[in-house]
């Protein structure tokens, strides 16, 4: 498993992550930096009737010790490459939280 440095955006308001998602995973968890700094996480929910995006909501706002309303999928929620944004925190902020979460 890779350390790497991943792309966050810092904006006015917070911040905004690139993330590939794995549906049906034995459990939750950050698995991975990918090449082009995508964050690969694995959910144990199925990919039906937007369980998986709502999970990953819950999965994140835990991880990252934000409200659920902090965090929004803004692109990609029908695909496994999705853009999500995190309100209110920095992406230093982020990355540090993310990287302490890996397996």
């Amino acid at each position: 498993m890779s350390k790497k440095d991943f792309h966050l955006h810092d904006g006015k308001r917070g911040s905004a992550i690139a993330i590939r998602v794995t549906p049906r995973a034995s459990s939750n968890k950050i698995a991975e930096v990918l090449n082009d700094g995508t964050v690969k996480i694995h959910l144990a929910a199925p990919p039906v009737d937007n369980e998986a995006n709502d999970k990953l909501i819950v999965f994140l706002s835990e991880v990252l010790s934000v409200p659920k309303s902090h965090i929004e999928i803004v692109a990609g929620m029908t695909g496994r490459d999705k853009l999500v944004s995190i309100l209110d925190l920095d992406g230093d902020t982020v990355h540090q939280r993310l990287l302490a979460h890996m397996d």
